[in-house]
């Protein structure tokens, strides 16, 4: 009989897997860095084995569900300010609040890679003025980024989780003058020092599989847009050439039409003229033109 470890996980036990880390987040065991990549892990997980390694550095058993934080109107915030200078917040830190972030003609850098998230979601208020505020997450969170901007620029450059994967969730909502707002991924900041445990290996391993079929997967899409667009130019060009092909017997046959319209014309006054000519010779003579 093969060894229970072996036995392959399901969607459900996977989802408590993910939840678990959450709990563990909440209360401080796990970075935003380290959740994320173990919730990946944890969708990636085929054997009961594996969602054990995920966990197995995690208190055991499932705490007892906490309420929820109530949000009231004057609620504390954590404020990042930047006037005219730098302000950044990297590295280990606590994240137990919503974050404020006001620049004005400065520069602000959030990494909340290394930070300890306490709550369920990472709120962020952006405030720019003719500066940057610059937010470095982990690839493969959920970025939600709304706002108002003018005479500025928002934008989103991280590589987010799956669609139907439960990731951590950054709410990022901006208020843009004359700045930029930029949300990035790990592939476009500098490395932090990541561990390496049991797990590791074959994550990376099927992580990078993921990808490369992502990858494969688009570019097979491109291919057939771009086969699909070459088909309905091809369409298009073979209407145009017909149409043009009508367009020119139609007007052969108007001309045609024309043409032979002026000769009967023609050939009906020549006709009436000699009619004409003929009755007036007639009179002339004193002969009766109707005899």
């Amino acid at each position: 009989m093969s060894d229970l470890g072996d036995m392959r996980a399901s969607d459900a036990e996977r989802e408590q897997a993910v939840e678990r880390l959450r709990e563990a987040s909440v209360e401080g065991r796990l970075t935003l860095a380290e959740l994320t990549e173990r919730t990946e892990a944890a969708y990636l997980a085929r054997t009961h084995a594996e969602l054990a390694q995920i966990t197995a550095d995690l208190p055991g058993g499932a705490p007892a569900p906490r309420p929820q934080p109530v949000k009231t109107p004057g609620k504390v915030k954590t404020w990042v300010v930047a006037v005219m200078g730098d302000a950044k917040r990297n590295g280990t830190w606590r994240i137990d609040q919503e974050i404020a972030a006001v620049s004005v003609m400065g520069d602000v850098t959030l990494d909340l890679r290394q930070a300890e998230v306490r709550t369920r979601e990472v709120e962020i208020t952006a405030t720019c003025v003719m500066g940057d505020v610059k937010i470095i997450v982990p690839d493969g969170v959920d970025v939600e980024l709304s706002g108002v901007t003018i005479m500025g620029d928002k934008k989103v450059q991280v590589a987010e989780a799956p669609a139907g994967q439960n990731a951590p969730v950054v709410r990022v909502k901006a208020f843009v003058l004359m700045g930029d707002v930029k949300i990035i991924g790990d592939s476009l900041a500098d490395p932090i020092k990541r561990g390496w445990f049991a797990w590791s290996e074959w994550w990376w391993d099927r992580r990078k599989e993921v990808r490369q079929q992502f990858r494969a997967d688009l570019r097979q899409t491109i291919d057939g847009g771009r086969q699909a667009h070459r088909e309905i130019m091809q369409a298009h060009r073979d209407a145009t050439r017909e149409f043009r092909h009508v367009q020119r017997e139609a007007r052969r046959g108007e001309q045609e039409f024309r043409r032979q319209f002026t000769r009967d014309d023609r050939e009906a006054r020549r006709e009436s003229r000699r009619e004409g000519r003929d009755t007036w010779g007639d009179l002339r003579r004193g002969d009766d033109p109707s005899s």
